[in-house]
């Protein structure tokens, strides 16, 4: 039990890689506050985890929703020991369409949503001497040309993480790391590529040079990491930034193949 009686709150946890981690973190010992914007879900995730689970639903696109969602985790569990902060609007958008619209739809979730949270939990985040997790994304470091707003946020968040990571640490206690995954099969990304015109089993003819596993990473897989910083065992480090992935991203140079 690696989060045994902690109090975690994971936003964007009622699909994909945050329901994931709000899974894992029950099987650790811990108690989730499970957030996102879908009541169906929410109450299919929440409802399976029992007591161990409260669910709050509301649009982080909205400046006040941070303060709501740490009252309803303090409201159902009384303490916070640790934040993840997943949720995430992944827009398509090239810079042709990326707008001032898009553009501050994006930045309003994945940027300044995570930061209003830590606000809103600090005092206590620092009572418990916990832990924030930001699941940024190895678009952070340049992205896709159908990224733009997207890839922008996650970078904005991961200097946020190291920002946060040493000022927080060193005068309130609280720890600010961040994971960036690369490509992950989830049920939404699934979606997303089928609608794009591929057949359902797409995800099992992925070229060695982008899978070099044999498949995508699993949602699952990502949640195992997470335990790791949203937990004691990593103490003392803060800031830290890592790619999650299945090759470097910055100085990858694949095999030139010709004919």
């Amino acid at each position: 039990m690696r989060l045994k009686d902690k109090v975690v709150v994971v936003t964007g946890s009622t699909s994909g890689i945050g329901e994931a981690i709000a899974r894992r973190a029950v099987a650790e010992g811990a108690r989730v506050l499970v957030h996102g914007l879908e009541p169906d879900l929410g109450e299919a995730v929440a409802g399976s985890l029992g007591e161990a689970a409260a669910l709050h639903i509301d649009d982080l696109g909205d400046p006040a929703a941070a303060a709501r969602v740490i009252e309803a985790a303090l409201s159902a569990f009384g303490r916070i020991d640790a934040l993840v902060n997943n949720a995430a609007r992944v827009q398509r958008s090239t810079i042709e369409t990326t707008d001032a619209a898009v553009f501050d739809e994006v930045i309003a979730v994945n940027t300044r949503a995570p930061l209003l949270l830590i606000r809103a939990a600090l005092v206590e985040l620092e009572k418990a001497r916990g832990a924030v997790l930001n699941i940024g994304s190895v678009n952070a470091w340049c992205g896709e040309p159908t990224f733009v707003a997207y890839s922008a946020s996650k970078g904005a968040l991961m200097t946020l993480t190291r920002n946060l990571g040493d000022t927080l640490h060193r005068e309130r206690g609280v720890r600010v790391n961040q994971i960036n995954p690369e490509w992950v099969l989830t049920d939404g990304e699934k979606r997303v590529q089928e609608r794009q015109g591929n057949p359902p089993d797409w995800h099992e003819k992925i070229p060695k040079e982008w899978a070099p596993s044999g498949r995508l990473i699993l949602p699952e897989e990502i949640a195992a990491a997470a335990v790791y910083w949203i937990g004691d065992e990593s103490r003392p480090i803060s800031g830290s930034v890592v790619d999650l992935g299945q090759f470097p991203v910055i100085g990858r140079n694949p095999p030139k193949v010709i004919g």
